[in-house]
């Protein structure tokens, strides 16, 4: 079955009609100041979207961005729990030496 290329999976294209199916979402309101809100209707009409999906679309790239932060830094206090990781003045020694003639190779984990 071809797909519309720029609509994803949910559409169906037969001839020159598209055919969408119905996606799982639901419905919340979001408070923003009124220069957002411009903003986000000037680039709803630039690009032909709606301002509900470039708003969906920035808050799934949102939480991908901040999911993949969160869980990089609990993975790191917990190598740091097992003893891992590399003492402060070690690494501000190594800071300190960037950009200067004796410039010290970076310090090796535990």
């Amino acid at each position: 079955m071809p797909r519309h290329p720029t609509a994803g999976s949910f559409v169906r294209e037969t001839g020159t009609v598209l055919y969408c199916k119905p996606m799982n979402t639901e419905t919340f309101s979001v408070r923003l100041d009124r220069s957002a809100k411009v903003r986000l209707q000037k680039l709803a009409k630039s690009t032909g979207r709606s301002r509900a999906f470039l708003a969906a679309e920035a808050i799934s790239g949102y939480l991908d961005t901040n999911e993949w932060q969160v869980a990089g830094i609990n993975k790191a206090l917990a190598s740091l729990d097992r003893g891992k990781g590399i003492a402060h003045a070690r690494v501000s020694k190594w800071v300190a030496s960037w950009e200067t003639s004796k410039e010290r190779r970076a310090p090796r984990g535990v």
